[in-house]
């Protein structure tokens, strides 16, 4: 395994924390400076890491020992941000979604391109036991030739328990760019890229009651849909009806399922690493459960970032800045569709991704 390469992070956040404890574990990275616009926050996030710096944003574009920017930052400022580090010779590598829209992040692949530098994009969550392993019993040929899939994200919002969830009701917000990545990447990486998408959308309340924190009891404006429901027709020619919605209450429906001609697979929540697969061949033989099969062990947020330092140059990382702007146009086109009344064709493809053979935690990345 070769040295390190050295990270810098913009936006020390609530999801920073954990970034922080996978790069802190992780042979192939090394974090050497934090950026944020609340200083007091960076210095208290990095305390118990030794040696990391806290500097602000031009410094450490400027800082040659960063080798890529991990972009932590809200999703209106991802191209921004992004684009700051291009410009200054660094790989980027974003929080999803890859920008506020699907313009912005085309426009941060083409600097990419023009500066060859690389541009990555979580989430990392399929790169985990759960989502590779339904992959692996798909390439397998497990449920023979797959015809379609559901993936279904229910809750009555983030107000309930963030303290500050204004941008999730706000553009760039919602149920559908807020959660869709991971529903969207994983479908992506189970059935390959989108071709048309069919949309609907609704938004039951004007207001929002933030439930707890310092500002509890406040109203917050909401101008985004908070139910969207598709239909995506893969280039496979497989269908995935999706759900993703801020005003449930909660459901039993699987988070995903994949059907094919032989069987049926219930795949794990997306938003996590792990989890349990479920095979049926039909309804007399039940449900059992796969063993972990592909995928990285007791992953964690970051692992992602270290699949795409560890990628051999010319090649196209597992979480390429490419898929992500795919799954965020394939998103746009759903709303866009959903305001239409008409069908939307996607314009961007992407391959599908390269599967993760079973990686334990004791073998390097970069050595699979």
């Amino acid at each position: 395994m070769g040295q390190p390469v050295n990270v810098g992070i913009v936006g020390c956040g609530a999801i920073s924390a954990q970034y922080f404890q996978t790069i802190d574990r992780l042979p192939q990275l090394r974090l050497v400076a934090v950026a944020d616009l609340d200083l007091d926050r960076a210095r208290a996030a990095v305390r118990p890491y030794a040696g990391v710096d806290v500097l602000s944003v031009a410094e450490m574009m400027a800082d040659p020992r960063v080798g890529v920017v991990l972009n932590l930052t809200i999703p209106a400022a991802h191209a921004e941000i992004a684009l700051q580090a291009i410009a200054a010779g660094k790989d980027v590598y974003c929080e999803k979604p890859l920008a506020a829209t699907a313009v912005e992040a085309a426009g941060m692949l083409r600097a990419a391109d023009a500066a060859q530098v690389r541009v990555g994009c979580a989430p990392d969550t399929v790169l985990g036991t759960g989502t590779q392993t339904a992959r692996k019993a798909i390439d397998d040929g497990l449920i023979g030739r797959p015809v379609a899939a559901t993936a279904t994200m229910m809750t009555p919002g983030h107000e309930r328990w963030h303290p500050n969830p204004d941008f999730y009701y706000a553009p760039g917000g919602g149920p559908l760019l807020d959660m869709g990545p991971y529903y969207i990447t994983s479908l992506v990486t189970l059935l390959g890229p989108v071709a048309t998408v069919i949309g609907a959308a609704s938004r039951t309340r004007a207001k929002r009651t933030i439930g707890s924190g310092s500002r509890q009891g406040e109203e917050i404006p909401v101008t985004v849909d908070t139910h969207v429901s598709g239909v995506l027709v893969h280039t496979s020619g497989a269908l995935s009806t999706l759900v993703m919605s801020f005003d449930g209450t909660a459901t039993k429906a699987p988070n995903i399922e994949v059907h094919g001609e032989a069987g049926s697979l219930v795949v794990p929540d997306p938003n996590y690493f792990e989890g349990s697969v479920l095979f049926s061949k039909g309804r007399e033989d039940g449900w059992q459960t796969l063993p972990a099969a592909a995928g990285y062990v007791g992953a964690g947020r970051g692992v992602g970032l270290a699949d795409f330092a560890s990628t051999p140059a010319g090649e196209e990382p597992r979480t390429s800045g490419t898929l992500a702007y795919h799954v965020l146009d394939v998103m746009e086109s759903l709303l866009t569709s959903a305001h239409s009344g008409a069908a939307a064709n996607i314009t961007s493809t992407c391959e599908r991704p390269p599967p993760v053979d079973l990686t334990e935690p004791s073998q390097n990345i970069d050595s699979m």
